[in-house]
């Protein structure tokens, strides 16, 4: 395990997002001498519920990864030593839809980013938030997936991340700055609703309450190795304490399962019948069937477990959304 950095100011980008605002808690809570700073777009609806649960903890800087002028003032005033890079348009299914835009947003902005770093001559530690897409459709014999199996994105979100994987890459190459690249695998997510999970917990209880008739759902035949959020967050914590910059490690779970499988487990904990039923519209153009990954390089640079186990996970995200069908906010 490499030596334990310490970080006394650390910059999100996307703080008031699903994934950043989970990031700040973890860090609030258990890194209380930590000043935490975060990006978010002026117009971002989701910024001041996603981070009540620490109002005044945290310094919000309105700025958009779009925009390179606000994102060097931000890097001359808050001079992290510690980036998180979160921010990313992440729908995969929506990604078909409007592929251009999430291009453009995840790619440019990701390079905005650097660049800002870079001419701002900083030297900050940079952890760059990719994502378990890019390997795509994964040959059975590739699994566990390994940090160096073949790169075959197959959507545009995942080209995207594929571009913002390299870019860390080459300025890590080009101007030695340090940026560690994780790939994370699927995790369980209350606040993200366009994940599978988090729509079957919230279909499910708005059932339960009698909001809704019956669960529609895509593909069920896919595998995924499950991690909490929790764990997730503070595994990205744990990558700038120890990993080297410039490589690339996978972050997952160790529950895998089929994605109809998650569903019952869900169905058997619902207090009436849950009825469902596949929508084609859900189903995407090119799906990405098998995710399961090794995770030892992680392991071996940084000694991380993850702390919650599948059942606490669950329990976690479904409670999450009874509560929020309970409160009307669902």
């Amino acid at each position: 395990m490499a030596e334990k950095r310490d970080f006394k100011t650390v910059l999100i980008t996307g703080i008031g997002g699903s994934g950043g605002s989970y990031l700040a808690e973890s860090i609030v809570e258990h890194q209380p001498q930590v000043a935490v700073h975060g990006l978010a777009r002026w117009h971002s609806t989701t910024t001041q519920n996603n981070l009540s649960g620490i109002a005044g903890r945290v310094t919000v800087h309105e700025s958009d990864l779009n925009d390179f002028g606000s994102v060097l003032a931000v890097l001359q005033e808050v001079r992290p030593d510690a980036i998180f890079h979160l921010a990313s348009h992440a729908n995969v299914r929506a990604s078909f839809v409007t592929p251009n835009a999430v291009l453009a947003n995840n790619i440019i902005g990701t390079g905005n980013l650097f660049d800002a770093v870079r001419l701002s001559g900083q030297k900050p530690w940079i952890q760059l938030c990719s994502t378990s897409e890019v390997y795509g459709q994964v040959d059975p014999r590739d699994v566990p997936i390994r940090e160096d199996a073949p790169i075959r994105p197959a959507s545009p979100y995942a080209v995207s991340k594929v571009a913002q994987d390299l870019l860390g890459y080459s300025y890590f190459a080009s101007y030695g700055m340090r940026v560690v690249r994780t790939r994370m695998f699927a995790y369980l997510n209350p606040r993200r609703t366009d994940l599978f999970a988090t729509s079957f917990a919230r279909q499910v209880a708005r059932i339960e309450a009698g909001l809704q008739q019956e669960l529609v759902h895509g593909n069920l035949d896919s595998v995924r190795t499950i991690i909490d959020v929790r764990d997730a967050m503070d595994a990205y914590w744990v990558a700038l304490q120890h990993c080297a910059p410039g490589e690339a490690y996978n972050i997952g779970g160790t529950t895998s399962m089929k994605v109809g499988d998650f569903l019952e487990r869900l169905k058997a904990m619902a207090r009436v019948p849950i009825p469902s039923r596949v929508d084609p519209k859900l189903l995407r153009p090119a799906d990405v069937t098998l995710q399961i990954p090794s995770v030892d390089k992680f392991t071996r640079a940084t000694g991380w477990r993850p702390k919650y186990g599948f059942d606490e996970s669950i329990a976690h995200l479904f409670d999450y959304w009874r509560k929020r069908v309970a409160a009307g906010t669902s």
